[in-house]
């Protein structure tokens, strides 16, 4: 979903919704819409309330979507459906810490509200053109709910709830059960790794959200078009890094190589996993399960790779290194879970923040890079592009890492 048109994006943010209000049922089955104040949780109406808002913030309430990137934040916009949306939902503004202080309206209105913005926006959608910088907005509110889609996941996942993600990657192939696909069928012990040239490589993209505000007389051609990819601020410009040859593993660590570093070391235990005489069990939505030692190794911190690593004598490879394996590696396992990098989360040379101005800059200098997708990152938000970002002790995430030889 980084090439979009209205057909497409009306088609999606429909089918999100629909996955969005299907997690959220977890919470109203077992009657946990009070959760305990946690880090990485958030008060389930409160999640729901955010979603909606945030559409109708930068979508029906925003006067100068049309305007795409060239937006000024400093404009009035319309008032929201719910005179204290912005006091309530505004996660810039409303700490963590506080949500659960909130009187919230309740759910039913909670979800009639969702339902009005998401109206609002298909019907504001309807009508714009398909060149139209406004595009970026819905592009934007899309990939915002998928980012809350898979935290749905890893909030049921930390509350032992049970739950069922409609969108999942490969839902036969979770962490826990039998898998289907071949390459995570047999545990192998050879430790299979693809060598990588020294070279100047681009990370980043070439492709600008920018080209939408290009009044040019080709601007509107379907050759420009086709160039005019929707990215994230952090994803631009392109940056030349000079790659080292290295060697670098094709698959995330998995299970196997882990627990063995585990039994070696005495190092910690991941969350979700016990021992069971010889051998182990994962926890997945509140129920104990046999692990598939063969699946990619999960919710596991930065620390955790770096021991794992140190133990090991290799190292975790760098956000570029990841990035030139990923695109130029042909069997470059990816998408099982999100990876570690070396690299702390930094912008590129010549940054530039998009409206959105929460989104990547608050976060530079504090948290580290995780590439790739886990197997609950919903369709429209995977890309190899794409740059993740949590601070280094965060394990409830669906985290792990691949190695490269020292």
């Amino acid at each position: 979903m980084r090439q979009v048109n209205i057909q497409s994006l009306s088609k999606a943010l429909q089918e999100l919704r629909g996955h969005t209000l299907n997690s959220f049922e977890c919470y109203l089955s077992a009657d946990k819409l009070t959760v305990p104040f946690k880090t990485g949780l958030n008060p389930p109406v409160w999640e729901l309330g955010h979603i909606a808002w945030f559409q109708e913030f930068w979508i029906a309430r925003n006067l100068q979507r049309s305007r795409g990137l060239a937006c000024d934040l400093s404009h009035p916009r319309k008032a929201s459906l719910l005179t204290e949306a912005d006091v309530w939902f505004d996660s810039a503004k409303r700490a963590h810490s506080t949500r659960w202080e909130l009187k919230l309206l309740t759910l039913q209105k909670c979800l009639a509200y969702a339902a009005q913005t998401l109206a609002q926006t298909l019907e504001l959608l309807h009508h714009e053109t398909e060149h139209s910088p406004a595009l970026y907005f819905y592009w934007l509110v899309l990939q915002h709910e998928a980012m809350h889609l898979e935290a749905s996941a890893y909030m049921a996942q930390s509350l032992g709830l049970p739950f069922k993600s409609l969108w999942q990657q490969d839902t036969a192939n979770a962490e826990n059960v039998q898998v289907s696909r071949p390459q995570f069928q047999e545990q192998s012990a050879e430790y299979r790794t693809a060598r990588v040239p020294s070279q100047a490589w681009q990370l980043g993209s070439k492709h600008t959200n920018f080209d939408l505000n290009d009044k040019s007389k080709d601007a509107s051609s379907n050759a420009a078009m086709e160039e005019r990819l929707f990215c994230f601020d952090n994803e631009l410009t392109e940056k030349t890094c000079s790659i080292q040859d290295f060697e670098i593993s094709l698959r995330p660590v998995n299970w196997a190589q882990y627990l063995d570093f585990v039994n070696s070391t005495g190092h910690r235990i991941p969350n979700y996993i016990r021992q069971t005489g010889t051998d182990f069990e994962t926890e997945v939505f509140g129920s104990w399960l046999p692990l598939n030692k063969a699946a990619p190794a999960v919710h596991l911190s930065w620390a955790d790779a770096q021991a794992y690593c140190a133990w090991a004598k290799c190292r975790l490879p760098s956000e570029a290194e990841w990035d030139c394996a990923a695109q130029t590696i042909t069997n470059f396992e990816w998408g099982r879970v999100w990876e570690w990098t070396q690299d702390t989360f930094a912008p590129y040379e010549g940054f530039v923040t998009h409206p959105y101005t929460e989104y990547s800059a608050p976060w530079f200098g504090t948290h580290k890079v995780l590439r790739g997708a886990s197997h609950f990152t919903h369709s429209v938000l995977r890309h190899v592009n794409y740059r993740n970002f949590f601070t280094p002790e965060r394990d409830d995430i669906y985290s792990g890492f691949r190695t490269c030889l020292l």
